[in-house]
């Protein structure tokens, strides 16, 4: 009987989950709006139910060892998910215990997401051999997941790594965690939509997005609006991939990574985000950190209808060979680009 682990990667818009077996593949998928559920209980039941409907659809019969959960501010050492800015539950949840009324018998690991796509990329992914890079997710809010020396930075509350909540304007616009400026409110899916307000309200500019809402603007529409030449669009990446690169630059100094990795949802700009992230994070870096540090790029291409989504979370393997957490990176088709 094949042994194989739930994989839940929980996004502020969409929460994807699949069977993984232990050599990072994944066997069967779903995912369902994570802001459907306001309520935590609910939610959990709802993936419960998706989890047991992947197993009894199954080809073959599989031996379940084992839950990993990459959140927004999921704790590793608590099991919790805390105060996430980008999901719809306030204040603590206790993921782990509400898992463990539907698999009392089963470890069950919650971890940050942004980490979980570390180990993924140093498990299966580009980061195979590395010992220090840095992972950068770009989705509904930023985060990010550093690896120093061989082993991911938690901290000693476990909440180490939180590039995207770094202040890049203390008069800047607010932010969900309560302050004011931080980096995700500029490079993520919500910023580029606040961007492209702020450009369109101190511009005269034509653009298609004269005539949508804020509610209907989605970053996909902004992407495919910059790669089909909409000057807003264009203007509106450079400027986040002007404060990304920034940003990183200053990551750099502290843990001098051999790699950054992007992924998400912004990725899927391409050259509009990449050129000027890659331009003024080399123009901000200090002169020893110049030019040595690669910056990859995944752009999914989807398999299905939705896929898992450009990190698959983690699973918790608690079996014979692998005896620790295991963020798995989706086994998706995936672009994956590089420039030093």
């Amino acid at each position: 009987m094949k042994k194989v682990a739930v994989g839940v990667d929980i996004g502020g818009t969409n929460s994807a989950y699949g069977l993984v077996d232990e050599q990072g593949n994944i066997l069967s998928e779903g995912v369902f709006p994570t802001r459907n559920f306001p309520d935590s209980d609910l939610y959990i039941e709802e993936l419960y139910i998706g989890i047991q409907n992947l197993l009894k659809t199954a080809g073959e019969e599989y031996e379940l060892i084992g839950v990993g959960i990459g959140a927004p501010n999921g704790n590793f050492y608590k099991g919790t998910i805390e105060f996430a800015p980008n999901l719809p539950w306030k204040g603590t949840v206790n993921l782990v215990e509400k898992m463990k009324r539907f698999f009392p018998t089963l470890p069950v690991i919650v971890t940050n997401d942004a980490n979980a796509a570390a180990v993924g990329e140093m498990v299966y992914g580009g980061a195979r051999g590395m010992k220090d890079f840095l992972v950068v997710t770009l989705g509904t809010g930023l985060g990010s997941g550093f690896v120093a020396n061989g082993q991911l930075i938690y901290g000693h509350d476990g909440f180490a790594g939180e590039l995207g909540h770094v202040t890049v304007s203390h008069t800047g616009r607010v932010c969900g965690c309560g302050r004011k400026g931080c980096l995700e409110t500029y490079v993520s899916a919500t910023g580029i939509k606040r961007t492209i307000f702020k450009l369109m309200a101190d511009s005269i500019e034509d653009s298609e997005f004269r005539h949508v809402t804020f509610t209907d603007l989605t970053a996909e529409m902004i992407t495919k609006a910059a790669l089909n030449g909409d000057p807003l669009a264009i203007e509106a990446y450079e400027y986040t991939g002007m404060l990304l690169g920034r940003a990183l630059a200053d990551a750099v100094s502290i843990t001098s990574p051999e790699a950054i990795f992007l992924f998400g949802g912004l990725a899927k700009a391409g050259k509009y985000i990449f050129e000027p992230t890659k331009k003024y994070m080399e123009m901000n870096m200090m002169p020893i950190f110049r030019n040595i540090v690669a910056v990859r790029y995944r752009r999914e291409k989807r398999r299905r209808s939705r896929g898992v989504g450009s990190r698959m979370a983690a699973c918790a393997k608690q079996g014979i060979n692998i005896p620790i957490l295991l963020c798995v990176q989706t086994r998706v088709s995936l672009t994956d680009t590089t420039v030093r």
